[in-house]
């Protein structure tokens, strides 16, 4: 009697991590320090180390790469989830990690005239989604990600659907640009009634939507508002049609400061910053601030006020 063949390790973290419904974004990025960290221990199999491997990986990434404390927990994360879920060999105890000593930075910031003038040196759709980032607040991941269902007109909300975290929140639309949003849903609107080639194939669905509702990659709701020219494979083989590509966008943005002439180094994640520190110098409470970045934790939200300088509580400096 032949032994049925183990699924590759690969297969396996995919498999339940699908299960557990984490973003596709959160899958490649634990294989890729799974896949690490058996390249750092001379391609072992992770069955054969335990805790003492993994303290030894995670010290190694603080004290000679210089990581950030975000990806260093990231790839403990990843491992732990291996280690947890894939194997059923909980790691317990690792012991004292190394810690990052990279110090903390503060955010760039761009003011709103810096904003408008790279935004006006973007086309067509990166202007518009350079002004959702600003106006919304948005991750650029999550301006790529709106699909024509996430816009309430009648309430100005914009959702974001599996955000950081795998959190939806609502956000702002701004009023000046529901004109504009309008206009661009009333133009895919038009084509996917036309039967244009670029709405001929479904658009790419979270998780298994598409086998409960085949018809929902073909409808008018489901469709992206910044689509992809190119055609893909989603997670089942079919293909598909997915959003707008993340580095698309940045590399636009990129020429546009430069073309703009803002000597900072701005990059698409500055405008949810100058979004936040344009909200708090209006007034705006800090709490309502958080709910609209969708931050988890208040102190994120608070190097905005150090950014502002709100953190001396009007003290003024002897030379006025």
């Amino acid at each position: 009697m032949t032994r049925k063949a183990q699924p590759r390790l690969r297969d396996q973290v995919r498999a339940l991590m699908r299960v557990h419904r984490y973003s596709i974004r959160t899958e490649k990025a634990y294989w890729y320090w799974i896949r690490y960290f058996i390249r750092f221990h001379g391609m072992k199999h992770p069955k054969e180390m335990g805790p003492l491997q993994v303290n030894e990986f995670l010290t190694w990434l603080a004290l000679h790469r210089n990581v950030a404390s975000a990806t260093q927990a990231q790839a403990l994360n990843a491992l732990v989830f291996l280690y947890n879920k894939v194997l059923n060999m909980p790691l317990g105890d690792i012991g004292e990690v190394a810690r990052p000593k990279k110090p903390k930075k503060l955010p760039v910031v761009l003011s709103h005239d810096e904003v408008l003038q790279i935004i006006d040196k973007l086309g067509p759709p990166h202007r518009l989604i350079a002004s959702l980032m600003y106006g919304a607040g948005l991750r650029v991941t999550e301006a790529c990600r709106l699909r024509v269902k996430d816009l309430d007109f009648s309430c100005q909300l914009i959702t974001v659907r599996d955000g950081k975290g795998a959190k939806d929140r609502a956000t702002l639309m701004p009023s000046s640009l529901m004109s504009q949003l309008q206009a661009h849903i009333a133009d895919i609107e038009k084509r996917w009634k036309e039967q244009d080639p670029e709405y001929k194939h479904p658009v790419s669905l979270p998780h298994a939507l598409s086998r409960k509702y085949p018809s929902a990659g073909t409808s008018l709701e489901w469709q992206w508002l910044f689509s992809s020219h190119s055609l893909s494979s989603d997670n089942l083989g079919n293909v598909v049609r997915h959003h707008r590509h993340v580095t698309s966008v940045q590399r636009a943005v990129r020429r546009a400061v430069k073309a703009a002439g803002i000597n900072k180094p701005a990059g698409c994640h500055t405008f949810r910053h100058s979004f936040a520190t344009e909200l708090l110098r209006g007034g705006t409470d800090i709490r309502t601030v958080q709910d609209l970045l969708g931050h988890a934790d208040l102190r994120t939200t608070q190097i905005y006020t150090h950014v502002l300088g709100q953190r001396f509580a009007g003290v003024r400096s002897p030379l006025g």
